[in-house]
């Protein structure tokens, strides 16, 4: 793992709330807000300065076009909704590169609890307490709340494993 606590660090306080804001939202309206997607690429912006080489900083902006284009692309043949993609994009350049592999096993397996979480809540009387969410009723999976929490514990594996 290429991630260091200390870049981890740095990252967590400003991401943790957006993700939160991302899932709940998704959650809810089963839509991604714009405005989640801006302030994670600000946070990049202006924390990656701080905790990142500048080398690496700038680099890290291929991650988002890469990751943009893929989206649009999924996008296009339906796989993905919009905001999925404009929130991966917005993700990616927190991702080290030589952590792509592992951060894509953290997505699979968060995207499978997430999927299982959701699907066991809207079957059961729990989804009472959120009732007007919209994803009980959609056939569609609010991805959402798989990828927030997947970028927070990337972030988290230094702390939890070393880094």
């Amino acid at each position: 793992m290429a991630l260091t606590w200390a870049t981890a660090a740095w990252f967590l306080p400003f991401v943790t709330p957006i993700a939160i804001w991302v899932a709940w939202s998704d959650m809810a309206t089963m839509k991604i807000p714009n405005k989640a997607v801006l302030a994670m690429l600000i946070v990049f912006v202006v924390i990656g300065l701080l905790a990142l080489p500048l080398d690496e900083y700038l680099w890290r902006y291929a991650h988002f076009g890469v990751v943009l284009v893929i989206g649009f692309l999924l996008n296009m043949v339906r796989a993905i909704g919009a905001g999925d993609a404009k929130f991966a994009a917005a993700m990616a350049p927190f991702i080290e590169r030589g952590d792509a592999f592992l951060f894509m096993i953290i997505l699979a397996a968060t995207t499978f609890a997430a999927f299982v979480v959701h699907r066991v809540v809207r079957a059961t009387s729990l989804k009472e307490r959120f009732s007007e969410w919209e994803s009980w009723t959609r056939k569609e999976f609010p991805m959402g709340f798989a990828l927030a929490p997947s970028l927070v514990l990337y972030l988290l594996m230094p702390f939890l494993f070393g880094g």
